[in-house]
């Protein structure tokens, strides 16, 4: 049985920094690629970045891009997203995800695994 479990959410002022981590389990990790969705009250889940297997691609949100990084540490199944100078409308629930396969890619429906969820509050 697969499961992700994210870490690292919380309340932080605009323009600071947070780093989220997903610990994967029950799953062959280098056999998937890892995306982080988040999805804020009101609104679809979008996707945040996704990196492929050995981490060879990564891809972002336009509205993300120059602010969040998207990294894997194969050795301990474990995915992160570091989030710099964070804003407001960054608040949302973050959710970790994994596709078998090479491909990032953006919609929900392509991803198999999901984990709980973790809270992202920015305040102004």
């Amino acid at each position: 049985q697969a499961q992700l479990v994210e870490s690292g959410g919380g309340l932080v002022q605009a323009g600071g920094s947070l780093t989220l981590s997903c610990a994967a389990s029950g799953l062959l990790f280098t056999s998937y690629t890892m995306a982080w969705f988040r999805q804020a009250p009101g609104k679809e889940r979008e996707i945040v970045a996704g990196i492929s297997w050995w981490g060879e691609t990564t891809d972002y949100a336009d509205s993300v891009k120059g602010r969040f990084t998207i990294s894997r540490e194969n050795a301990k199944n474990t995915v992160f997203l570091q989030m710099n100078n964070l804003k407001p409308e960054d608040t949302a629930v973050y959710y970790c995800a994994a596709r078998s396969g090479r491909t990032v890619v953006t919609g929900a429906n392509g991803y198999w695994y999901w984990g709980q969820g973790t809270h992202v509050t920015v305040s102004s």
